[in-house]
C-alpha cells in the first residue's frame, strides 16, 4: 500500500504543476523591451468605463537590482496620459509587487515564443481586483498563445465571456513633453 502511495501522490503533483503556465526564474533582460497586448479579462470588480478598449504597446525597462518599470500611454478625456509602474521583485520567481505592496503582479512565460501572461492582483477603494493580459511581441495576435490564456483564465475563475481583445494604437504624446 505504501509503495503506491508515493507514485500516486508524485502523479497528483505533476497533474497540478501541469494547470499553470511554466514559472522559472525570469531574468528582467528576457521581458524588457516593447509589448503590445493581444487580450484582456477583468473581475467585475473593475468597472467597465475602466476597461481599456483601446491599447498602446507596453514598454517594460529593466531597472538596476531586478525591478521593472512598465510604461504605457493611454487617452482618457481626449487627453493623452502617461503611466509607469516600478515592480520590485518578491523573491519568487516571476512575481513582483508595485504601489507598495497594494499591487501584485505576476509574469507568467507561455510555451509559445515571445508571449507571457502578466497576471495582477490588486486593491482599488477597498475592492480587490483581478487583471490578465496576454502580451507578445508583435501585435499580430497567435491563435496557440490565445488559447493558453484562456485556459489560465479558466483556471483562475474568469469566464470566456469576459476575454476581449482591444483595439491596438500608436502611443499618445502627453502634453507638455
Amino acid at each position: 500500500m505504501k509503495a503506491l502511495l508515493l507514485p500516486i501522490a508524485l502523479s497528483l503533483l505533476a497533474a497540478l504543476r501541469a494547470q499553470e503556465p511554466p514559472s522559472c526564474p525570469l531574468e528582467p533582460q528576457q521581458i524588457a523591451g516593447t509589448w503590445y497586448v493581444k487580450a484582456m479579462v477583468t473581475d467585475e470588480n473593475l468597472p467597465k468605463e475602466m476597461r481599456p478598449r483601446k491599447v498602446s504597446p507596453v514598454t517594460v525597462t529593466a531597472l538596476g537590482g531586478g525591478d521593472l518599470e512598465l510604461t504605457f500611454t493611454f487617452l482618457q478625456e481626449a487627453r493623452c496620459h502617461e503611466k509607469r509602474s516600478r515592480m520590485q521583485p518578491t523573491g519568487e520567481p516571476g512575481k513582483y509587487s508595485s504601489n507598495g505592496g497594494k499591487k501584485q503582479v505576476h509574469i507568467l512565460e507561455l510555451p509559445v515564443e515571445g508571449h507571457y501572461i502578466l497576471y495582477c492582483e490588486g486593491q482599488r477603494q477597498g475592492k480587490s481586483f483581478h487583471v490578465g493580459k496576454l502580451i507578445g511581441r508583435n501585435p499580430d495576435v497567435n491563435p496557440e498563445a490565445l488559447e493558453a490564456f484562456k485556459k489560465f483564465v479558466q483556471r483562475k475563475g474568469f469566464s470566456l465571456e469576459d476575454v476581449f481583445t482591444p483595439e491596438q494604437t500608436e502611443s499618445c504624446k502627453p502634453e507638455g513633453d
